[in-house]
């Protein structure tokens, strides 16, 4: 490997969204994200560990065993976690559902590993948005005490005539389409993604 570029394996763990569930080109924002991180001096080797259905809970009981493998001979970790909409949709409590988070990112911190959170986006059950922006707004808290990067999807998306137009537009009203999933990906790459990876 040339010298001076970075050997990184790069974890993206979450749910359906994270796996790109419901878009027609296959890349979801996770694959639009790492097709734009390309740089001179990284040598990237992604992986996407989304699971359809998964709650935090689930993620807590499997990110270490599925990432560590991943992980092997790369000179640098990163983990990037992406999970809450199905911890309301399934009841979990708020304080079961920030714990969840703050242990996987307390685990990785302490194991060298770079973490990074993609927030919950929105969906169009107003009810629904309410219990979400509540569990945004205290993932971004936990990542604050931390001082991980936390992206918001929410508050950009949920006034976003594009964004709720790709939800109304697909077959299960719940996952975005193209358009849905690119703009997750501008999010993500204008919020700090750059920095978080020390990369101009």
């Amino acid at each position: 490997m040339a010298e001076g570029v970075r050997d990184v394996g790069m974890v993206f763990v979450g749910a359906s969204m994270t796996a790109g569930y419901g878009d027609p080109k296959g890349l979801g924002w996770v694959g639009r994200v790492v097709a734009r991180t390309q740089h001179p001096d990284l040598d990237l080797t992604a992986y996407n560990l989304g699971v359809r259905g998964d709650t935090s809970g689930d993620v807590v009981a499997r990110w270490a065993a599925e990432c560590h493998p991943r992980w092997k001979a790369r000179s640098e970790r990163r983990l990037v976690l992406s999970v809450g909409t199905n911890d309301v949709l399934s009841g979990m409590t708020m304080a079961r559902s920030r714990l969840n988070l703050a242990n996987v990112l307390d685990e990785a911190t302490t194991h060298g590993i770079g973490a990074f959170v993609v927030g919950l986006p929105p969906t169009l059950d107003p009810e629904l948005n309410r219990r979400i922006e509540a569990l945004a707004e205290a993932q971004a808290d936990v990542c604050s005490r931390r001082g991980i990067t936390y992206v918001d999807c929410f508050r950009p998306l949920v006034t976003h005539d594009q964004w709720m137009a790709d939800l109304a537009a697909s077959p299960d009203r719940a996952h975005p389409g193209q358009a849905g999933y690119g703009l997750i990906a501008w999010l993500v790459l204008h919020n700090g993604w750059n920095d978080w990876l020390s990369i101009g």
